[in-house]
């Protein structure tokens, strides 16, 4: 992520006079001061500094690696989704196949074994029913024991148990075997694939982030902070460099109320440098409003005086002209 704003150096002074010879028309001049955007590089992604690839100073190309962060976190996050699209890929395959022979013999062998043992429960049951009964009667003559009967009640009981058991499980082997030869239903086929579906989308998502651990220089131009080290914890959109894109540098200066009407949007300019360089502008901006010189002029004088501010823009991409540097304007 990065975040722009305007880096002003200084409030430009500006100037204007003039000058020629009788029969030309006066050349209009007006100081000011370079000035520049700047551009802050920001992580993406938390994590932690692996190298920071600039110096305060260095001039960078737009899309040059400026950082990179740590990936093993990611790492590990790819490979467990990884292994989630496989078991989730594995499930929509085999609900897409539907059931083996093998698979559906088993089953119907399971409920073969099931409801015989829900027969025998059951025949068990009969008899000690019957037992219970009997020795009802024969305590009623006083021929029989009550250890006898309680040993009968004991049997019916566990018998019921077991045929409870039995009956269940019969109920359940059955439903299995019914939804073997049924196959999935189309919902849970759906579903298989819509949980596919998710995790491809967390896979994309991770190789994203990770392609975002390389913070890459937004624009050319020079890098005036080196924000981070290697080792620091950043978290998403911290900024770990500020770079100063000087192709796209302009001039502010302030022009007297009286020699606004002289100028016009695309006017041609020509900016000088205390150096001797010279380079051509053209006038971008003029604002709709006058204002009082800048608190930075140096005399009272010119301060009280009504200025409109302009903007001559510049192609400075040979890198003749620094932020806050001074300049003079030519139209």
């Amino acid at each position: 992520m990065k975040m722009r704003r305007r880096f002003i150096l200084a409030w430009a002074m500006a100037w204007t006079t003039a000058c020629g010879t009788a029969g030309e028309a006066p050349a209009m001049r007006a100081t000011g001061y370079v000035e520049a955007t700047e551009v802050r590089v920001a992580a993406r992604v938390p994590g932690r500094v692996a190298e920071v690839l600039v110096t305060e100073g260095q001039r960078v190309a737009a899309a040059d690696v400026v950082a990179v962060l740590s990936t093993t976190e990611l790492d590990l996050a790819v490979r467990r989704a990884q292994a989630e699209r496989d078991q989730a890929q594995a499930q929509l395959r085999l609900l897409q196949r539907g059931a083996r022979d093998e698979d559906i013999a088993q089953a119907e062998a399971q409920l073969a074994a099931a409801q015989a043992d829900q027969r025998a429960a059951e025949a068990e049951r009969t008899s000690a029913t019957a037992d219970e009964a009997r020795f009802d009667q024969l305590l009623a003559r006083r021929a029989g024991s009550q250890k006898q009967r309680d040993d009968a009640v004991m049997r019916r009981s566990l018998a019921e148990a077991r045929v409870t058991a039995a009956a269940d499980r019969a109920s359940a082997t059955a439903a299995v075997l019914a939804r073997l030869k049924a196959g999935a239903r189309d919902e849970e086929i759906d579903a298989a694939r819509a949980r596919v579906a998710a995790v491809d989308a967390q896979l994309a998502s991770l190789d994203h982030d990770r392609g975002d651990a390389r913070l890459l220089a937004p624009v050319a131009g020079i890098v005036t902070a080196r924000l981070v080290e290697p080792g620091e914890l950043v978290a998403e959109g911290a900024p770990v460099a500020v770079i100063v894109d000087l192709d796209r540098a302009w001039v502010n200066a302030y022009v007297e109320e009286p020699l606004v009407p002289s100028l016009r949007l695309g006017q041609d300019a020509v900016v000088h440098t205390d150096g001797g360089e010279t380079l051509q502008g053209s006038l971008a901006f003029i604002a709709p409003r006058a204002e009082f010189t800048p608190r930075n002029v140096q005399t009272s004088a010119e301060r009280s005086r009504l200025v409109y501010r302009v903007r001559i823009a510049l192609d400075n991409r040979e890198g003749v002209l620094k932020p806050g540097m001074p300049v003079e304007v030519t139209w």
